[in-house]
């Protein structure tokens, strides 16, 4: 929030004629892209997203344009709505209502998540991520956790699974998010839940930052 920021200039990613508000969600985006690109994902696989906020829609995006199922899970019923009525996710879990291993069986058929990327940062989501792997699954970390995680080496063992983690994005995956932007492909408007005015900003935080409040994205109008 500062009014002037000095990067050198070829660090600059060229805005080619996009709007403020598509410009502020390519770095968000971006962070999907990486992951989906480390993940190699592509229209085989089913990809299950733990994590439906911003981040984690950002990878059912890029998810869904690599061609994979995507299923989205999350503990927050209003997140999940969103993902369905917003960005089309047909098959949702939320985790606290159900046994999310069963229900994800139950909507893969037994085969389970070819890909699993987790977005929570949460430490028991992460250490349950390994049991929604199918056999030679990929399971992706993005979401940040300062604390050691763990999971049972026989189950990781047995999937002959993969692990890794994908943090921030490069050039690749900027240029990636914003020629998707470019040619229609990807609608950041779906994601903008809230909007204010630069002089209504400092009123509008706590609305914001209240969970209760179902914001998914909020942009700040600087035109």
């Amino acid at each position: 929030m500062m009014e002037y920021v000095q990067v050198p200039s070829a660090s600059l990613v060229h805005g080619r004629g996009l709007t403020y508000e598509q410009l502020a969600l390519v770095e968000p985006l971006a962070i999907g892209a990486h992951a989906v690109r480390r993940a190699a994902v592509s229209a085989s696989d089913t990809v299950l997203v733990m994590g439906a906020g911003p981040i984690g829609m950002g990878v059912m995006e890029l998810a869904r344009i690599a061609g994979a199922r995507v299923i989205a899970m999350d503990v927050n019923e209003n997140r999940l709505a969103f993902c369905s009525m917003r960005l089309g996710i047909a098959d949702t879990i939320n985790a606290t209502k159900t046994d999310a291993a069963a229900a994800l069986r139950e909507l893969t058929n037994g085969d389970m998540a070819t890909v699993v990327i987790d977005a929570t940062g949460n430490l028991g989501a992460i250490n349950n991520g390994i049991n929604f792997l199918a056999h030679g699954g990929t399971y992706v970390l993005v979401g940040l956790q300062k604390q050691a995680f763990s999971f049972s080496h026989p189950e990781f063992h047995k999937r002959e699974s993969t692990l890794m983690s994908s943090r921030n994005a490069t050039r690749e995956d900027f240029d990636r998010v914003v020629a998707g932007i470019c040619s229609g492909q990807i609608d950041v408007t779906r994601y903008i839940s809230h909007l204010a005015g630069f002089d209504e900003v400092a009123e509008s935080f706590p609305f914001w930052l209240d969970p209760a409040n179902g914001v998914i994205k909020a942009m700040v109008r600087v035109d």
